[in-house]
């Protein structure tokens, strides 16, 4: 998923970027509102995390998240600053806000509050999303599994590898429904490829789709790199997992009631 922050402090921009980078999350940076403005109507952001004290004004940050609401841009805008009594805080809201912060906020809170945002903007209550073929993914936890109904596992241990519960998985009458936790190892890049797709099943995104949404400022990406790490999620999980769609690019494969 890729985010725009929108903060003309060096220092909290560079952290920002770096503990939403850990997530998956690619983050393009701001330092201005009229650059944040030109972004923010450019490319279709999952997230807008704005500062409201910007170089054009003590208000800046509020005065483009109206502008933006007028112009037709939906894009769930995360409002931050220093300035976090009460009427500030519904002044931002008021402001076309989705949530509001005060500086100074732990990046805890901070990414708790950006993966709410991503939920409620796709129609979602909570953290997990259920996957084709018992899979599973905590957004919160980061981690992939394919157990119907159970709870997040733990690490698997050294004596029990995935290829052990795959084998007793198979000798199930319904392979699809496994008692066995199997836990699959991603990858940052990985599971923001997965998480990209499930937040939008049905939708298919093409190559260069993905590369705008998970590479924030790199050049060179070929579409090609994105077919490697589709296999290798694949390879991962279930062939199943992830659909090809001819001529376009990916998408979250078909549920069990689709079948």
């Amino acid at each position: 998923m890729r985010l725009l922050i929108v903060e003309d402090d060096p220092h909290i921009a560079e952290l920002l970027q770096e503990g939403l980078g850990e997530d998956g999350y690619a983050c393009d940076v701001a330092s201005s509102a009229g650059q944040g403005g030109s972004l923010a109507r450019l490319f279709p952001y999952a997230l807008i995390l704005l500062d409201v004290m910007l170089p054009e004004g003590h208000d800046a940050g509020y005065v483009l998240g109206r502008e933006l609401r007028a112009g037709g841009v939906q894009t769930p805008i995360l409002y931050l600053t220093a300035r976090s009594n009460v009427e500030e805080r519904v002044t931002g809201l008021d402001a076309g806000g989705d949530d509001y912060l005060g500086k100074p906020f732990a990046l805890r809170e901070l990414r708790a509050r950006v993966r709410a945002l991503l939920r409620r903007s796709s129609g979602l209550a909570r953290n997990v999303l259920r996957l084709p073929l018992g899979w599973q993914m905590d957004m919160a936890g980061r981690t992939v599994w394919q157990a119907p109904d159970g709870p997040a596992p733990g690490p698997l241990s050294e004596d029990f590898d995935r290829a052990s519960a795959e084998r007793l998985n198979s000798e199930r009458p319904n392979p699809e429904r496994p008692r066995v936790q199997v836990q699959a190892e991603l990858t940052r890049r990985e599971f923001a490829l997965l998480e990209l797709l499930a937040l939008h099943p049905g939708r298919a995104f093409s190559r260069q789709d993905i590369i705008e949404r998970l590479w924030s400022g790199e050049s060179g990406v070929e579409p090609k790199v994105i077919d490697v790490y589709v296999s290798t999620v694949r390879r991962k999980t279930a062939e199943e997992l992830i659909d090809t769609v001819r001529g376009l690019g990916y998408r979250l494969g078909k549920m069990a009631h689709e079948w």
